[in-house]
């Protein structure tokens, strides 16, 4: 926790009065939670180690694991009883505290990425091995302009957050813009995927979040 908190994680920092208030990428209780998971149900036979990947725009952790028998990873979604693959590790972490309670894990730190902002975390069973992905809010402004976009599309996802959808003819209007430069525009944005495309093409063509 404490490497990546220091190091990897980015933070923004603002003040409340005289006092300085970090506010990281990620819920540092949600990310405390992939970390105890990873630990309390990787399987340690196969000698691989839990690894952690640190992207502009997600965390991603991936352990060697196995789910329970006729479990799916929709299953882990709601409320189910706990089956450690290690109960012994999961029982000390409970009983000295790391752990507050018997299956909530992924619940956990679902309702930690609600409440924090930021997407739910996305978890995959694939490759032999149990993946929990976090994703930044891709709607900040601080984001927005890391990833080099420019103010009038950094103001067209303020306004989008605001209104359904938005045109070609919405946008060049709203910037007083040429076509050529709205649909450069839009188009650079739904490549880097913060917007889409609807289906209708032409006269009824439209974007959205």
């Amino acid at each position: 926790m404490d490497l990546l908190i220091t190091k990897y994680i980015h933070s923004s920092i603002s003040y409340d009065g005289l006092n300085r208030v970090e506010k990281y990428d990620y819920p540092k209780e949600a990310i405390r939670e992939a970390l105890l998971n990873a630990v309390s149900h990787k399987d340690y036979s196969e000698c691989v180690p839990i690894q952690i990947s640190v992207y502009n725009d997600k965390l991603i952790f991936w352990n060697d694991a196995q789910l329970p028998e006729n479990w799916t990873v929709e299953k882990l979604l709601t409320k189910h009883p706990s089956k450690p693959y290690n109960p012994d590790i999961a029982n000390t972490l409970f009983r000295s505290g790391y752990i507050e309670a018997w299956g909530r894990g992924t619940i956990k730190m679902i309702n930690d990425c609600v409440q924090f902002g930021i997407p739910a975390p996305k978890y995959f069973y694939d490759m032999s091995g149990f993946w929990v992905e976090f994703r930044k809010n891709i709607y900040s402004g601080e984001y927005l302009k890391s990833i080099g976009l420019n103010d009038r599309q950094v103001k067209t996802i303020d306004f989008l957050k605001n209104n359904e959808k938005i045109t070609n003819r919405e946008y060049q209007s709203n910037f007083n813009v040429s076509r050529n430069t709205a649909s450069r525009d839009l188009t650079e944005l739904v490549d880097k995927g913060i917007i889409k495309a609807s289906d209708n093409k032409g006269a009824g063509s439209f974007y959205e979040l």
